[in-house]
Order: C-alpha cells, then sequence, then structure tokens
C-alpha cells in the first residue's frame, strides 16, 4: 500500500491527451488513410479524434477514469467517496457531451483502453475502420427514388396497358 503523497504523485502524472491507448487508434487511423483533428476546441468534450470527413468523434477512455465495466477496473480501496463521485461525474458528463454532438449531427464512438489490449486491438481497429467507412457510406450515399415510384407499379420489361 502507498502512502497519499506517493498515489497523488503518480495520478497527478497521468495525461488526458496523447496517452498509449490514444496513440494506438491515431496510429492505425493514420496508416488506414484516416485523416482528423486532435481535441477540437469548439466541440463539447473536446474529443480525443475528430474526423470531419465522416461526422464523427472519437473518444479513446481508460476504464478506470471514465467507470468502464470490466475486469480492468478496479475501484480505489483509499478515498472511496471521493473517487466514487469523480467517477460518476465523468461518466455523466462524458454523456451529456455525446448527447450534444449527437444533437449537432456527429456520430460517437467510445473505445475503451481495455478494447486495446494486444490481444482484442486489431479486432478493435479493423471494427472501427468498419465502423467508419459504414458511416461515410449512409451519410454520403444517393437517396434514388424506388422504380416503383418513379413509373407505378410498372416493370420495364412489362407492356404498357392498351398495346
Amino acid at each position: 500500500m502507498m502512502d497519499g503523497k506517493t498515489r497523488s504523485k503518480i495520478m497527478a502524472a497521468i495525461h488526458n491527451k496523447g496517452t498509449k491507448p490514444e496513440l494506438i487508434v491515431r496510429r492505425y487511423l493514420w496508416r488506414q488513410g484516416f485523416r482528423y483533428r486532435l481535441n477540437d476546441p469548439r466541440l463539447p468534450g473536446h474529443p480525443d479524434i475528430v474526423l470531419r470527413k465522416y461526422r464523427t468523434c472519437v473518444f479513446v477512455n481508460g476504464c478506470f477514469w471514465h467507470g468502464h465495466n470490466c475486469e480492468e477496473f478496479r475501484a480505489p480501496k483509499n478515498n472511496k467517496e471521493y473517487w466514487e463521485k469523480k467517477i460518476e461525474n465523468n461518466k455523466r458528463r462524458d454523456h451529456e457531451e455525446q448527447k450534444q454532438l449527437a444533437k449537432m449531427g456527429w456520430h460517437c464512438i467510445t473505445i475503451w483502453e481495455c478494447s486495446l489490449k494486444k490481444e482484442k486491438r486489431m479486432q478493435t481497429l479493423e471494427s472501427l475502420a468498419f465502423t467508419l467507412n459504414h458511416i461515410f457510406l449512409v451519410d454520403h450515399s444517393v437517396h434514388y427514388k424506388a422504380l416503383e415510384q418513379e413509373q407505378g407499379d410498372q416493370i420495364a420489361a412489362e407492356p404498357l396497358e392498351g398495346q
């Protein structure tokens, strides 16, 4: 068990930008040809990765800081009330920010730190690329009238009535 000063020093050294999980996602996206911006201050929550072409924000969340219900999350034994409140506030804020982004027409994807462990990493990253491509295709597809709407119930090979 650590004393309070040591624990405080360790927690203060943890950054919220440029984390190892975030770098893994960024490098993969770049290699796959996706271009993005980082921590756009104009968007609620300053998303970790912003892909404007896809109208998508990617949040790379640490399981501890955002209270993910996984085997990686361990609730602190010291100062328990403080940490429970802090993590609950983080979860509430994440939810509100993503609701705001959705109202603005943005898609939100959350990638959890535990899903970037070596045994799950490629599946997670490939799924991210698939999802981004799907979003792009759906958002940018041309919507044609159905043939039946244009010509009634006639089929192209069917002769017109009275002929």
